[in-house]
């Protein structure tokens, strides 16, 4: 096994600890702060807050150092541009995570804790997102 391979599944395998140390494994967490007029829980912001500085001091870490570790370059992406499929692929995202309370990395944390409603869940995502790499394809 390639050690991208690992790497990726280890790195996954954290994420997931801490999403569930930080109780993000919990719809009501992605509720209570999107209820800005409620009863509002800024816990979801100090995770978002952690993840972006770990990312941000990774990211000077390793650009400054010129080559990753495990690969032979760094893959970013391609493109800049600002365009209608980003801006609805995004939207329909935030418009998913909004009404289900659940975003795809708590999903597949959380088919160890009820796998029943998570798998049904996850199906659905699966298939959207097939969904949308095909329409993504026709347009």
């Amino acid at each position: 096994m390639p050690r991208s391979v690992i790497t990726a599944a280890l790195s996954g395998f954290i994420f997931g600890v801490g999403l569930s140390l930080a109780g993000m494994l919990n719809p009501s967490k992605v509720s209570g702060f999107l209820d800005i007029f409620g009863l509002w829980d800024p816990s979801l912001a100090f995770v978002m807050a952690g993840g972006i500085s770990v990312n941000a001091a990774g990211y000077f870490l390793f650009a400054r150092k010129g080559l990753p570790w495990f690969t032979s370059q760094f893959h970013l992406p391609r493109t800049t541009n600002i365009d209608m499929p980003l801006i609805m692929g995004s939207a329909l995202f935030g418009i998913g995570w909004g009404m289900a309370g659940l975003c795809p990395g708590p999903v597949v944390s959380s088919l160890f804790l009820n796998l029943a409603e998570m798998f049904f869940f996850l199906a659905i995502m699966c298939a959207g997102l097939k969904l949308g790499s095909v329409l993504k394809v026709k347009l």
